[in-house]
């Protein structure tokens, strides 16, 4: 089968890696997805164990639509029956980029009525019941080439389960896996997130360190799928639960608000994280090190104007965090993201590296600083 993996802009090449150590054969890296192959095993190994992809799709193949005719006619062709049962339900999804058919509600319409018609002819059904399990069907129209899939993850990614409440503006899991892999955690490096709001940061950096695979807690939609049997997702369970090993890293937590701690601690102990970080109430504005002479890394999501409280309050903090660590933590690698594109000048170091990311769909800038503090 031919699979995809779709992220977040910027994250393909985790996402990438990650299929790469699945062992699959990777075709494709274009912006926000992951093509590669394989059969049941790699659907379910890739759902329990990309920690930077949003969704795995099985993609049932591709074809120029430049027309509604093309679209129907292209759609119809595909064995729409070797994954969607007498019963089952296939809504359908979709979007268009660059092309002709600009209207997504008739490619829904048209693609719709192109898998009934396919089914209805082999199954002999003149209607069909739609009860069984929910098969999501997506389309992808770019530059007038369709591609036909059906997704096995159902909640994105993402949701891995440990998240039941966050506080006001979280940072997805996914992106927070990336952002600790840009940091090159250590074991011997502690690290530290001083606004930790929903402990997002911190989780992903000891479910990574631990090895936890980021789907082990949660179900997927392919589970309730005939074509892809129970025992492929039981043995990649068991499989990942075997690479979990407990490392020496030391991580740590803070933030200015008590109740985003004690959420920090109830979602680390529902990942299955708590006795791995150290979670603590604390004003970022004077952070220092929690074990003084360390070397650490900080990887954190500061609060920022376009989803938190003003910009000038926003850049007010930016300073006053600059300040500390310049004074109490002036050797530390240190990695912010935030949508203010300005935010080094007021954090008043220059950054050694910046990269564009997307915290869902707010642009937001990753400052990298891992060389000798250089002043703005």
């Amino acid at each position: 089968m031919e699979l995809v993996a779709t992220c977040l802009f910027g994250l393909e090449k985790f996402v990438a890696e990650d299929i790469d150590a699945l062992g699959c054969r990777r075709l494709e890296t274009i912006d926000g997805r992951v093509l590669f192959e394989g059969g049941p095993e790699a659907v379910a190994r890739a759902n329990i164990n990309l920690r930077c992809a949003e969704r795995v799709l099985i993609r049932l193949g591709a074809f120029r639509a430049d027309s509604f005719d093309a679209l129907f006619e292209g759609t119809k062709a595909l064995p729409w029956e070797s994954f969607v049962g007498r019963d089952g339900a296939f809504p359908v999804k979709g979007h268009t980029v660059k092309s002709r058919l600009v209207s997504i509600p008739d490619c829904q319409r048209i693609v719709k009525k192109a898998v009934a018609d396919r089914l209805s002819s082999v199954y002999g059904l003149a209607r069909l019941p739609e009860t069984g399990a929910k098969h999501q069907i997506e389309f992808f129209i770019l530059n007038d080439e369709a591609s036909l899939m059906i997704d096995t993850s159902g909640a994105p990614l993402h949701k891995r389960g440990y998240r039941t409440e966050s506080n006001e503006a979280p940072i997805r899991e996914t992106l927070a896996a990336a952002m600790v892999r840009m940091s090159r955690p250590r074991e011997d490096v502690l690290l530290a997130d001083p606004f930790c709001g929903s402990g997002t940061i911190a989780i992903e950096a000891a479910m990574l360190a631990d090895g936890v695979a980021p789907g082990l807690y949660r179900t997927f939609a392919g589970e309730s799928f005939a074509f892809l049997p129970a025992d492929v997702w039981r043995d990649a369970r068991e499989e990942a639960q075997s690479r979990r090993r407990e490392s020496g890293m030391r991580i740590y937590g803070s933030d200015i608000d008590p109740a985003c701690v004690e959420l920090s601690r109830a979602n680390a102990r529902r990942a299955g994280v708590a006795s791995r970080i150290t979670f603590a109430c604390a004003d970022a504005r004077a952070f220092a090190s929690p074990e003084p002479g360390a070397r650490g890394t900080i990887v954190t999501n500061p609060p920022y104007g376009e989803r938190l409280g003003d910009l000038a309050s926003s850049r007010k903090l930016a300073e006053a965090f600059g300040r500390a660590l310049r004074e109490n933590v002036p050797s530390w690698q240190i990695y912010v993201i935030s949508a203010d594109e300005d935010f080094a000048r007021y954090f008043g170091r220059r950054p050694d590296k910046v990269r564009k990311l997307y915290n869902g769909m707010l642009r937001c800038s990753y400052f990298q600083f891992f060389k000798k503090t250089t002043i703005c």
